[in-house]
């Protein structure tokens, strides 16, 4: 072609209608997927829920022809009026149809006829929308995303059929990622409350997309990726498919009546696990997420990682900044990839549908169209549950952010996949916060919570036993003594609540004496320390049931759902409480007996006051443990916040400051210096110190009191000689 054909075509083009241009395209992209099929392979119909790819097809064109050339141009003639029974999907108010099960019976019309029929409907549409603007744009913008949907069905489809074929035939040529496995998942947290969901009127939406609404989100996390092929192999390993607590009642009886145990499309050979994909019988990808799963899968697989499913309204509104910075694949992949490197939310659009936990149902203020198209889909609103973000075979272009499809819970053929989901904002996303304001303050300080890394937790275990440290024995001895008189404040079938899990070591003492308790429920900041004491509860004690919740115990905000429905007991040991400040104390015991419940009975443990030279001593060892404690501090911030903390260029200091009643851990800078963290920089002078952390020392009298003011009432004490402590129990 020469420049002048190039001008000449490109002018002709111009003048085609813009409506014209992206009907053809569409058509045309339905007509490049058969491309690689037999007329055999698009008459079978592998599964009820299926269809022929033939089918598909005619059916696509039949809505064209339906509800926009039958009343759109007046000399239009129908290609055969047989063909609105043979190619009616569920329109009731167009007539009867063949039953969707039979769709594969119908060997006439032949390929032939089919694709004759598609070219008739092209030249009525051509004629219909060359002349100008459609005449119901919003039918055309509706049949051109039917067909899109379509597409989709058609690889969802085959893949059915071939999986079915005992020669394992691919659609599409081998393809290989390279991808090495993704790293651990990480947690994005949004802080919820009233926000907007639903089309916003830009574009192109299907009805059930409206309308927009405002809804309250409360805090919550969601996964960074998607779950992959290697995560579901160790659910596997772990009798994922053979423990009845993980599964809903309707999903356990499928995998019973079906045999589940692997996902569909995987098989178990001699060389491992296999899996059936659009190019064809491939090893399983441990990096590639895991795809068709039903909705039974994903939330016991959900159960098993201790999270849950998102709903739909979490989902659209953190998928937001993704759907505007272009954080999604186009089509074309035909399998969905490993997350790439990178921060934030990953594979929100383009790689599987995504389950959420919401069922299909109207939004407030829906109302179906007026008319056959009415039934497009409202009419499904039940027993369905939403998918988001598209899949692999989904269009380019034909994907949004409030785009809801559905399916039933037991449906497996569609691309669909796993995201995770958390209540409550991410304990550990608030270090970054509290370290910046903390180091801008004049008198600069971080809240002790922050010790509790995996190292810190170590060391504090550490200091427990230590010479100059006596609360931890001191209590111990004192829980020793008085275990069986606080068993027996301890209803039967209680669930037991601690607060900070740490080593557990007190906690065994209370179950030994209390084994009427039925649950035990330790909350902790540290995911190390959380894991590691629920590990060693469940061994030591196998009738016991375990339900860690990893969160900032001061935020909690509802007890693990073992833990409900049951009489409740709260446990503080260690004079953790001590770390607060009065004010904050209080907070503290006001949100514990909101989580605990009315009646709920709280052990909680108090250093008492004594003279200085005991209370120095024990946070400023000889062996420097306690310094290392303190300093670890500055190695977590380094490392997880990009600072660089010089640690031999500050000193640990513990100082009684009688006014406050308080024992006092500083780090003191030794000279003066800058340091930078998370890119801002801070300057320290010589002798300034950042305080890490409080401990105040009681009274049993000025605790009551405090307690009073939260709402507690102080029942009992138990209080040991020299070096004092005491235990008390208080009743909301």
């Amino acid at each position: 072609m020469g420049p002048i054909d190039r001008t000449i075509d490109a002018a002709a083009s111009a003048l085609v209608p813009e409506a014209l241009t992206r009907y053809r395209a569409v058509r045309r992209a339905t007509e490049n997927l058969i491309r690689a099929l037999t007329p055999e392979d698009m008459q079978a119909q592998s599964m009820p829920e299926a269809s022929p790819t033939k089918w598909h097809l005619a059916h696509t064109s039949w809505f064209f022809e339906t509800f926009l050339l039958q009343p759109g141009l007046p000399d239009y003639k129908l290609f055969d009026p047989r063909f609105g029974y043979l190619f009616n999907s569920y329109y009731e108010a167009i007539g009867p149809r063949q039953p969707r099960p039979d769709r594969g019976l119908i060997t006439r019309p032949s390929l032939d006829d089919v694709l004759a029929y598609r070219a008739h409907v092209d030249a009525g549409m051509e004629r219909l929308l060359a002349a100008g603007p459609a005449p119901r744009p919003d039918l055309l913008d509706l049949g051109l995303a039917h067909e899109q949907q379509h597409q989709e069905l058609i690889l969802m489809d085959i893949l059915n059929l071939f999986a079915a074929s005992p020669l394992r035939p691919a659609y599409a040529p081998p393809h290989s990622t390279g991808a090495t496995a993704p790293p651990p998942i990480g947690w994005t947290g949004f802080e919820g409350g009233l926000v907007e969901i639903g089309h916003d009127g830009r574009g192109f939406a299907f009805d059930n997309e409206t309308p927009r609404h405002k809804t309250w989100l409360e805090p919550f996390r969601l996964a960074n990726r998607l779950v992959t092929n290697g995560e579901w192999l160790a659910f596997m390993t772990d009798g994922g498919y053979a423990r009845p607590e993980l599964w809903l009642s309707e999903g356990w009886a499928r995998v019973q009546a079906e045999g589940w145990r692997a996902p569909l499309y995987w098989q178990d050979g001699e060389g491992g696990w296999t899996v059936m994909t659009l190019r064809g019988l491939r090893p399983v990808d441990t990096a590639a997420p895991v795809s068709h799963i039903s909705y039974y899968e994903a939330d016991a697989y959900a159960t098993w990682a201790g999270a849950r499913l998102p709903t739909e309204a979490e989902w659209e509104h953190a998928s937001a900044a993704a759907w505007h910075e272009g954080n999604f694949l186009t089509s074309g992949a035909l399998t969905a990839q490993p997350a790439p490197a990178g921060e934030g939310l990953r594979q929100m659009f383009g790689d599987l549908w995504e389950w959420t936990r919401s069922a299909y149902l109207p939004y407030p203020g829906f109302k179906p169209a007026e008319g056959a198209v009415g039934e497009y889909n409202g009419k499904f609103m039940a027993g369905q549950f939403v998918l988001r973000g598209g899949a692999c075979v989904t269009p380019g272009g034909h994907v949004r952010a409030s785009y809801r499809n559905f399916f039933h819970p037991h449906q497996r053929w569609m691309f669909s996949g796993v995201r995770l989901a958390l209540d409550g904002l991410d304990p550990a996303s608030s270090l970054e916060t509290d370290v910046l304001e903390g180091l801008a303050r004049p008198q600069k300080s971080i809240p002790p919570k922050h010790f509790y890394d995996a190292e810190g937790s170590r060391l504090f275990e550490a200091i427990t036993e230590l010479a100059e440290y006596y609360p931890t024995r001191t209590e111990i001895t004192l829980l020793r003594r008085a275990a069986s008189e606080m068993a027996a404040e301890i209803p039967v079938r209680a669930a037991l609540v601690e607060f900070g899990s740490g080593a557990s070591l007190k906690t065994r003492i209370l179950l030994d004496a209390a084994p009427q308790v039925d649950v035990y429920a330790p909350i902790d900041i540290s995911e190390a320390a959380l894991e590691a004491a629920a590990h060693a509860i469940r061994a030591d004690y196998p009738k016991l049931e375990v339900a860690p919740l990893r969160e900032d115990f001061t935020r909690a905000l509802e007890l693990p759902a073992a833990a409900r429905g049951r009489p409740v007991v709260g446990f503080f040991p260690g004079s953790t409480i001590g770390n607060f400040t009065p004010d904050d104390a209080k907070t503290f015991l006001a949100g514990a007996r909101r989580l605990l419940g009315r009646g709920a009975a709280f052990f909680v443990g108090i250093d008492l006051r004594k003279d200085r030279a005991t209370l120095e001593a024990a946070y400023d060892d000889a062996l420097g443990v306690t310094a290392a404690f303190n300093k670890n501090l500055l190695v977590r911030i380094n490392r997880e916040l990009g600072g660089d903390f010089d640690l031999d260029a500050f000193a640990h200091r513990a100082v009684w400051n009688e006014g406050e009643g308080r024992i006092e851990m500083h780090l003191m800078s030794l000279k003066d210096q800058a340091v930078t963290v998370a890119g801002r920089t801070f300057r320290f002078a010589a002798g300034e110190t950042l305080h890490t952390e409080n401990s105040y020392k009681f009274t049993v009298e000025g605790f009551a009191e405090l307690a009073a003011g939260a709402g507690w009432r102080l029942e009992r004490r138990w209080v040991s000689a020299h070096p004092a402590f005491a235990v008390v129990l208080l009743r909301a």
